[in-house]
């Protein structure tokens, strides 16, 4: 067989202990992933697109503005963790249910994880309110960022709830894999979203008479906020609409809306697992980001603009890894394990593929690309050669991505909690701080001995703008070591295949 033919074809993907039965041909695998898979990406890749052109409109404010705006996200993030934990449980859950062919089940799962996840982000919205600024301070926020940064971010809290149960409603849908649903909702509440920045953020006069006021950050909160509020809209017209009443998903006020302690059993014994790995992240972040913040307005403007280009190649990641998790399990509920193994292999293979493109791309055209964020030439240049560091990603984040994806969609989300605990929350921050400690401790000594002739005009130029441009990169190298990690780890279990025989 061609070589290449074979590192892609469905018969070289069978597990080690042999199919159950009969296989498709590798043409209609690949189709039946990218089927559940195109419309996620697409989904994934226009909401980060959207978001970009976010960050490029708050940045027409300045570098402060974008600092602002970034340093709302790991908070959020942090706050947000138990639902995107509880919605892993959700995916995996109905997927199983949809491989067994039972509907009610299905149904009564995702009606007490909505009463479960409403609950909580009611409790969330209100910590988050109540501990707002002392939050942003300790996301890093400085003098020239703390306003901006705290106006946004009780903003967008006050939705919470509606962005929670919107999620919830969106994980059900991708676990039975109707991911067009999905794209439709989180699309058009994003488009919403621009349009309003674009009204927003900078006003509309006429004639010199405001129209709408000119508000900025606040702005750019207020649009998200809204946004945020239709995509709960349309994910419920998705499970609530009459019209959806054959569908396998779907509620009515008139159901028995009682908790039901199984299904409550059931997606906490998976999205308990993941909430661990949530913390785990979001912990992991926010203290990378904490020590990014702390090198200044300009490298940290600099780490915002390259966070968009890799957030922008994980969804292509996430939007395959979402066919890899729905059909993973949606296999196991059928009791076909050598099909989930398959499935979760050709993802991996899809991915491989795309990693490359990007890949280059971000590599070749990483100036233009970061001139779309800004004109300030320090975080141009600091900006272009990180962006090298995030072409290095795109393999390894791929492949650790969708191989997480698959063991997820199989229930073994103890084991991916585990690798995440490790590698984001300790080998990431302990490393990125290591490695700017030895930049700030080393180098500028060296080059204030190797400089002491210039006087200390040079050594000022060293520690503003040449110490935290060797510092970010240091962080940014101490990131791709995480990843790398990740990769082998999660590839290392699911190759191993112990998770065929979890139940859930």
């Amino acid at each position: 067989m061609n070589p290449i033919k074979k590192l892609f074809s469905v018969k070289s993907f069978i597990p080690s202990d042999g199919g159950r039965g009969e296989l498709p041909s590798s043409r209609a695998a690949y189709g039946n992933l990218a089927r559940i898979a195109l419309p996620s990406v697409c989904e994934m890749v226009l909401i980060s697109l959207i978001g970009s052109i976010d960050t490029m409109m708050v940045g027409s404010i300045g570098t402060e503005a974008i600092a602002a705006v970034g340093l709302v996200s790991q908070p959020r993030m942090l706050m947000l963790c138990m639902f995107f934990a509880l919605n892993i449980g959700v995916t995996a859950i109905v997927a199983r249910r949809k491989g067994q062919g039972d509907r009610a089940d299905a149904n009564r799962t995702l009606r007490t994880s909505l009463e479960i996840i409403f609950l909580l982000s009611v409790l969330i919205t209100a910590i988050g309110l109540t501990f707002s600024r002392p939050l942003m301070r300790l996301a890093g926020a400085k003098a020239d960022t703390i306003d901006g940064a705290n106006t946004y971010f009780r903003i967008i809290t006050m939705v919470i709830p509606f962005n929670a149960l919107s999620m919830a409603m969106c994980a059900a849908q991708r676990g039975i894999g109707n991911t067009k649903i999905t794209m439709y909702v989180n699309v058009v509440s994003n488009v919403v979203n621009v349009i309003l920045n674009y009204l927003l953020i900078n006003g509309v006069c006429v004639d010199g008479n405001w129209i709408i006021p000119r508000l900025e950050v606040k702005g750019a909160a207020i649009a998200t906020a809204v946004g945020m509020v239709v995509g709960f809209v349309l994910a419920a017209y998705s499970i609530f609409g009459r019209h959806k009443k054959e569908g396998f998903l779907h509620l009515r006020i008139r159901d028995d809306w009682r908790p039901s302690i199984p299904s409550a059993k059931a997606v906490l014994k998976v999205g308990g697992n993941s909430m661990l790995e949530q913390i785990a992240l979001r912990i992991g972040f926010f203290l990378y980001a904490r020590l990014v913040a702390d090198l200044g307005t300009q490298a940290y403007a600099s780490h915002i603009v390259c966070m968009q280009f890799l957030n922008l190649s994980f969804t292509f990641a996430d939007g395959i890894g979402v066919a890899s998790t729905s059909l993973v399990g949606q296999m196991l509920g059928k009791e076909r394990p050598d099909l989930s193994h398959i499935y979760g292999k050709i993802a991996q293979r899809m991915a491989m593929v795309v990693a490359l493109v990007l890949a280059s791309a971000i590599a070749i055209l990483r100036y233009p690309l970061v001139s779309l964020f800004t004109d300030d030439q320090t975080v141009m240049r600091l900006s272009a050669n990180v962006m090298l560091i995030v072409a290095l990603f795109q393999p390894l984040q791929m492949q650790s991505v969708i191989t997480s994806g698959a063991l997820r969609g199989a229930g073994d989300t103890k084991y991916v909690a585990r690798v995440m605990l490790l590698c984001v929350a300790v080998i990431r921050p302990l490393s990125a701080f290591l490695a700017i400690r030895l930049i700030s401790n080393y180098f500028t000594p060296v080059y204030a001995m190797a400089d002491i002739a210039s006087g200390a005009v040079s050594m000022k130029y060293w520690l503003a703008y040449e110490a935290p441009a060797w510092a970010l990169l240091g962080a940014w190298s101490a990131s791709l070591l995480d990843m790398f990690l990740r990769m082998v780890l999660v590839m290392r279990r699911f190759n191993g295949g112990e998770w065929h025989s979890i139940k859930v």
